[in-house]
């Protein structure tokens, strides 16, 4: 559709979707957004066409829940912006006027005699510090935005209030998605490590250690969770689960890695605590004991899975957020990216080690792997979870179908891009 520019995101929407019809969203890397039918092939708007909104690149896209008309588009500027699809986009710059500030966050309104796009603009974190993906939660009240600074940033999306945040051990959080029942959420980024934050008690309970390179997407699986199905709200208490819980959760990585994990009831329910030492065990974590049998198999297990990596996690966090590079990986922040400190204890990263946003190392219970398998030769970039399969694609335009045990899936859903 245009020169010198590519699409970077895109996001269907399943609210009007029908066999005949549906709206598809397409970002690019030059800040334009495209609205098509690819069924019909007759409907086609373009937004911020001529880069007037925002110049810089969409890096992820979604249609507000249960909306027909309303989307989201974020840029690596750190700019959120919500678009209507049947307004138009003006003919010159917009003007905006302040309508909210908090912690962390501004939010204006366009400042014009008639409306128009975009309605609101979302300024997240320090201006200029790339937002690198957003997810609603499934029930549609909730919004979780990460970013290159580092944040998870969680808001009510129908107030505008942030209600609560985490801190990466280092480095950007580059995805998010939210647990089928809304109660957490997972982050993933240039840590190497999945990290699981808990909405109800809004602090880090885990942290999964497993991939050698930065974490690029992390999915739910839906159809193989189980977890209680009581109507949920954000004061439901844990101890009312009263059914046993283990979610399971994907993750694709640069490492060209997938990983399976199994988060369960012991790893959620252990309590946080500054000198309790944590011992890693095959898809759970639990306090050591006094046995010093356990002690050194836990010793042995993470000396082979890469003793100098856990090391240098551990001495990275210590001392702050430093850069460092290791055999293959490249462990510093992406080009352009600089940790700005402000006044709020909440923008300074040095001053959330130890707390719930950003517990140490030694004070967060650690998961492994139940699978980690190199499923690709160029880095991962997708992950979606069906009924019988799951889809994975990576950088070099190979999507793959693995079929789920038992499950037979058509030769048809088997697609190649090359």
């Amino acid at each position: 559709m245009y020169k010198g520019t590519n699409p970077t995101c895109h996001d269907f929407n399943t609210a009007n979707m029908t066999s005949d019809s549906v709206s598809l969203l397409v970002g690019f890397s030059t800040g334009q957004v495209q609205l098509i039918d690819p069924i019909k092939k007759e409907l086609s708007k373009l937004y911020n066409e001529e880069r007037m909104i925002d110049k810089t690149k969409v890096t992820c896209i979604r249609w507000v829940p249960g909306s027909t008309n309303l989307f989201l588009v974020s840029h690596s500027s750190g700019q959120l912006y919500l678009y209507n699809e049947e307004l138009p986009c003006g003919t010159s710059p917009p003007n905006y006027q302040p309508f909210k500030q908090g912690d962390s966050f501004a939010i204006h309104t366009c400042k014009t005699k008639s409306t128009r796009n975009p309605l609101y603009r979302w300024v997240i974190g320090n201006e200029g510090v790339s937002i690198n993906e957003f997810a609603f939660s499934p029930c549609g009240s909730y919004l979780a935005i990460v970013s290159q600074d580092g944040f998870l940033r969680v808001f009510h999306y129908n107030t505008m209030e942030l209600v609560g945040s985490a801190r990466s051990y280092f480095g950007g959080f580059l995805c998010v998605c939210w647990s089928p029942d809304c109660k957490y959420i997972v982050v993933g980024g240039e840590d190497d490590l999945v990290t699981v934050w808990s909405f109800v008690e809004k602090r880090v309970v885990a942290r999964g250690q497993g991939h050698h390179s930065w974490v690029s997407v992390v999915a739910f699986d839906p159809y193989t969770s189980t977890f209680a199905m009581k109507e949920w709200n954000e004061n439901t208490s844990p101890s009312e689960n009263k059914v046993d819980t283990c979610y399971r959760l994907g993750s694709v990585g640069q490492d060209t890695q997938l990983c399976l994990w199994d988060i369960t009831d012991d790893i959620l329910r252990q309590k946080p605590c500054s000198k309790t030492r944590n011992t890693v065990v095959s898809g759970s974590v639990s306090p050591s004991s006094n046995s010093n049998k356990t002690s050194q198999n836990t010793s042995a297990s993470k000396e082979k899975d890469g003793l100098e990596a856990i090391s240098s996690f551990t001495h990275r966090l210590g001392i702050g957020f430093e850069k460092k590079d290791n055999v293959g990986h490249k462990r510093s922040l992406s080009k352009g990216t600089t940790l700005q400190l402000t006044n709020n204890s909440s923008d300074d990263p040095m001053r959330l080690i130890g707390t719930n946003s950003c517990p140490r190392f030694d004070e967060c219970p650690i998961m492994e792997p139940l699978v980690c398998k190199k499923i690709a030769h160029e880095r991962l970039t997708a992950l979606v979870f069906r009924e019988d399969c799951f889809v994975a694609a990576c950088q070099d335009g190979y999507v793959y179908t693995w079929a789920r045990p038992g499950k037979m899936v058509s030769d048809g859903d088997f697609v190649t891009f090359s």
